[in-house]
């Protein structure tokens, strides 16, 4: 049976859709390129604004502008942690419609290729797609019902040839770009929505080879990322200024129901918080909260619709603790006068299972590839949480005899992706 044919290098795309970032690269004759996505950005945060009162549609910075100057509309974030979850099926209201969000992933991949058209100046039907180890950890099932999911959306929007390759595999491409000699990679691809391990023989003699499975040792991932160190940063910290944790007025031992919280707490379910039922718990919520005052700033935050901003604001503070052992966070659209002072310390105690569980994935890929720590050349970190100094010392400390390497957090699974698709389409 012949091959068949593959599109050439420049006509075919490199999508990395991410929880938190997505970037788009092209192959070209001189070498792989991330195209300008958003501005001069070669990143545009995974982000939506359905506008209401301009009637349009906004992403990425321009998205998160829109929400926080006021606009009425809807903005969602982390849609990739959509992907293999019963939301996937399941639709949100916009303006008055209602709007599924799988289709709402595919106005977004629809917004990557036709900006990358337009950069390119031609139509492109080709795309190798980045995917993590596991969509879903523990169930073979869901996780191909994820990438099948990601496959058809990319198909409705128009690619006819749809490859995927695993995010670290990926990363450890653009690792290998700039090696002198063989190594065995650790790569430590730490996300948005997960974490993703491969350990992989790198050598500038196979480089662009189409045929790398040799190579490529072992495979591990955890469903653990940014968004979830986000989330236990604001449970932990911040919403137990809103009443989280706090007790009912006639029944002091219980506590309030903490469903609205963990919501509130994670980026891709602050939109089911928007409808006539939340509405109604949160009026039955403050009725029986000992404290009201502080239920009242989640009637706030829902009511105003602030809960992405609030989200957002976690994470920045999540990100200067990279820096420093404390940050403060000031809340006027909570209440007038409110301000927080968080803690690393406090932040690390909470994320402590989090972090041990990205180190037993380093430990479990390194068992399925029956190497030692010790045998492991090079330590490559690239994604976000690489950036929070727990973890990297937690992947450190598994293989402390490594070199430390650092990747582009937000570009190195991308170049890998245009690395792979250009010897895909033999360019």
């Amino acid at each position: 049976m012949p091959r068949k044919p593959r599109p050439p290098a420049n006509d075919i795309l490199a999508i990395d859709f991410g929880t938190s970032n997505s970037t788009v690269g092209c192959p070209t004759p001189s070498g792989p390129v991330l195209l300008e996505v958003e501005g001069e950005h070669v990143t545009i945060p995974s982000a939506i604004f359905f506008n209401v009162e301009d009637e349009c549609l906004q992403f990425g910075r321009d998205a998160i502008e829109a929400y926080t100057h006021h606009y009425e509309g809807r903005l969602l974030r982390a849609l990739k942690s959509v992907l293999g979850s019963a939301l996937i099926d399941e639709a949100t209201p916009v303006g008055g419609n209602w709007i599924a969000f799988k289709d709402i992933i595919g106005l977004f991949i629809r917004h990557l290729k036709a900006t990358a058209e337009g950069k390119l100046g031609r139509g492109v039907d080709a795309v190798v797609l980045g995917r993590p180890v596991r969509f879903v950890d523990n169930d073979d099932r869901r996780d191909r019902t994820a990438q099948d999911q990601l496959e058809a959306i990319a198909r409705q929007c128009g690619f006819k040839q749809v490859d995927f390759q695993y995010e670290p595999i990926a990363a450890a491409l653009d690792y290998e770009s700039g090696v002198a000699a063989e190594e065995l990679a650790l790569i430590a691809d730490l996300g948005g929505g997960t974490s993703d391990i491969s350990i992989v023989r790198v050598s500038p003699a196979r480089h662009l080879q189409a045929d790398r499975k040799a190579d490529v040792l072992a495979n591990a991932g955890v469903h653990i990322g940014g968004t979830d160190y986000d989330k236990k940063l604001s449970l932990h910290q911040v919403m137990p200024h809103l009443g989280y944790k706090t007790c009912q007025r006639q029944h002091p031992t219980r506590e309030l129901p903490s469903s609205v919280y963990f919501d509130l707490a994670t980026w891709h379910r602050i939109a089911l918080l928007n409808g006539n039922s939340a509405a109604t718990f949160l009026r039955d919520m403050h009725h029986m909260a000992a404290q009201p005052e502080l239920v009242h700033r989640l009637l706030r935050v829902v009511r105003e619709q602030t809960g992405h901003q609030l989200a957002g604001d976690v994470e920045k503070v999540k990100i200067a603790l990279s820096d420093r052992a404390l940050a403060r966070l000031e809340l006027p659209y909570v209440d007038d006068d409110l301000a927080i002072e968080l803690s690393r310390s406090a932040f690390e105690t909470a994320t402590a299972d989090e972090t041990q569980q990205i180190a037993d994935c380093m430990r479990e890929c390194l068992q399925q590839a029956g190497v030692g720590p010790a045998a492991i050349t090079t330590l490559f970190l690239t994604g976000g949480t690489s950036a929070i100094p727990a973890v990297r010392a937690a992947c450190r400390a598994t293989v402390p005899q490594a070199r430390v390497v650092e990747g582009d957090r937000f570009g190195s699974v991308g170049l890998g992706l245009t690395i792979h698709a250009g010897v895909r389409a033999g360019g």
